[in-house]
């Protein structure tokens, strides 16, 4: 079974180098935002594959962490991309 486990991790290793790719060649902002986004979900399922075959709750903390910062990440890129500040016109200066 755990060799299963490490095929699927291979798999999900040589999907992020394709979408690390795209990050850097994307033809717009958008498009390499979202492959930066995918690439910080499949670390997450690798992680959380890691905490499943170590039986290891720690990994299972740290990818909850990491996909809180991914998501905050993402949507502050969103922003600024939309908006072009970060800050909201609640805040002042």
């Amino acid at each position: 079974m755990s060799t299963f486990y490490l095929y699927v991790g291979i798999i999900l290793i040589a999907n992020a180098f394709l979408c690390l790719y795209r990050a850097f060649r994307g033809p717009t902002v958008p498009d390499r935002i979202l492959a930066v986004n995918i690439v910080g979900t499949k670390t997450l399922v690798i992680l959380v594959l890691i905490a499943y075959i170590f039986r290891q709750a720690m990994y299972l903390d740290v990818a909850l962490v990491y996909g809180l910062l991914n998501f905050i990440i993402t949507v502050a890129a969103a922003r600024y991309l939309e908006t072009g500040k970060i800050r909201g016109d609640w805040e002042r200066d």
